[in-house]
């Protein structure tokens, strides 16, 4: 049996960039706190919706550093550490320990399309040689490969395998992973829109996107799920889900980076290959951001 990472509503936070295109780290500071005043147990850093994608390795691990002695201890910090290739997913790893991370977030190698075999050789390589727990990062959608149940529990063998954040959106395969693996393998929502349902079948909480514009709601929806009360976690969930669809119209982050600048957070652009919203769609997200109370600066 593992102790979970943490519980409750974790921020995959939006990573914000100044107009010359360098990292705001005194951006990043205040939303941390807002995460953190508002009900966020951890922070995860350098993931998809903080476009660790088109960082450079310098700053991939100033990000990391710059965020675990900001938070100072207050909530865990977990660090993506994903890659393509397995040397290199190592390296964002031990660098993310050495910052003093809580644990690491993991992507399945996107692209090589590993098979299973593949992708628990990948995650062993790695989970033998850093000393931080690790969580699996299931996505297909994105990476064109996933776990099964069978490699789920074969991977849940390691002690250093904590759990996995399951965007897969497959509620066959969250059951059987559960059935199969129980305490050695803790889930964490992916899709902010499944959270409900997951810990109903036994989730610890969720890696959010939407907490990046409502980090107290998505924090109040896990904690009351987590406490049995999923009367209230369903009620915030449908108050939200239109919000929640529309912070996905166009891939993420572009919308909730929208969103983030329409509610005056001024987190900066989005780097390319990703783009502005397009215009028909940045007004239906302003209309649905409205209908959830939101306050729209522009």
């Amino acid at each position: 049996m593992k102790t979970p990472l943490f519980t409750g509503s974790g921020a995959a936070i939006c990573t914000p960039f100044t107009a010359d295109d360098r990292i705001n780290f005194d951006k990043l500071a205040e939303l941390i706190d807002f995460q953190i005043e508002n009900g966020t147990t951890a922070i995860i850093i350098c993931g998809t919706t903080g476009e660790t994608s088109t960082q450079t390795l310098e700053e991939h691990i100033e990000t990391v550093d710059f965020c675990v002695k900001h938070v100072a201890g207050r909530v865990k910090v977990i660090a993506g550490s994903g890659s393509n290739d397995t040397r290199a997913a190592l390296c964002l790893s031990q660098e993310a320990e050495k910052s003093g991370a809580d644990g690491l977030l993991v992507v399945t190698p996107y692209y090589n399309k590993a098979t299973q075999r593949g992708l628990a050789d990948h995650f062993f390589h790695i989970a033998d040689r850093v000393n931080l727990p690790i969580v699996l990062y299931n996505v297909p959608s994105r990476t064109g490969v996933g776990f099964t149940a069978d490699t789920y529990k074969t991977l849940s063998k390691h002690p250093l395998i904590n759990g996995t954040k399951e965007a897969s959106g497959d509620f066959s395969l969250l059951a059987q992973t559960i059935a199969a693996c129980g305490d050695d393998l803790h889930i964490w929502s992916g899709n902010d829109d499944h959270t409900v349902p997951m810990l109903a079948l036994g989730a610890r909480g969720l890696i959010s996107v939407a907490a990046n514009v409502i980090p107290r709601q998505m924090a109040e929806m896990c904690d009351a799920a987590l406490a049995g009360d999923f009367k209230r976690a369903a009620a915030i969930q449908l108050q939200y889900s239109a919000l929640l669809d529309g912070l996905f119209m166009e891939v993420n982050p572009i919308p909730v980076k929208t969103a983030m600048n329409l509610m005056g957070m001024d987190v900066g652009h989005l780097r390319m290959p990703l783009c502005e919203m397009d215009p028909g769609n940045l007004a239906k997200l302003k209309a649905i951001m409205v209908d959830a109370g939101l306050s729209l600066t522009q």
